[in-house]
């Protein structure tokens, strides 16, 4: 049975092999990733058990707008609903701001549009990275 946490305060281990499952980068700084999200606005995740299996991350401005910044699933433990479940509970917890952002890979817009983010063809995302 899955379970739902709100905490900022995540051990760098368990960060690490969420993020490495789903191949994002940023799971190779652990560390770093364990203290950018303790000063996030809102950090959801899912339990099985003692297993970290998955998270969403949002930073905001304390009243208008949210952006959110991370959503992964264990691959293992997708397309069973836990995805849809942290988004629902992140739009509840933002539910009196006038906005919630968030970039998606593209292969990912259907879902997104499935959970009422729409394209906004009146911009577009950038970024400066500095992975090493």
């Amino acid at each position: 049975m899955i379970t739902y946490r709100q905490t900022k305060t995540l051990a760098p281990d368990d960060l690490e092999k969420l993020f490495l499952s789903v191949n994002w980068e940023s799971g190779r700084h652990k560390d770093k990733l364990s203290q950018a999200l303790a000063n996030y606005g809102y950090v959801l995740t899912a339990w099985d058990q003692d297993r970290l299996v998955g998270l969403i991350g949002a930073m905001d401005d304390g009243i208008m707008t949210a952006y959110v910044h991370y959503l992964c699933v264990d691959p293992a433990y997708q397309k069973h609903g836990i995805g849809q479940t942290l988004i629902r509970q992140l739009k509840d917890h933002y539910q009196d701001y006038l906005k919630i952002c968030l970039c998606a890979v593209n292969t990912y817009v259907p879902f997104y549009e499935h959970q009422g983010f729409v394209i906004d063809q009146t911009e577009t995302a950038m970024a400066i990275s500095r992975y090493e």
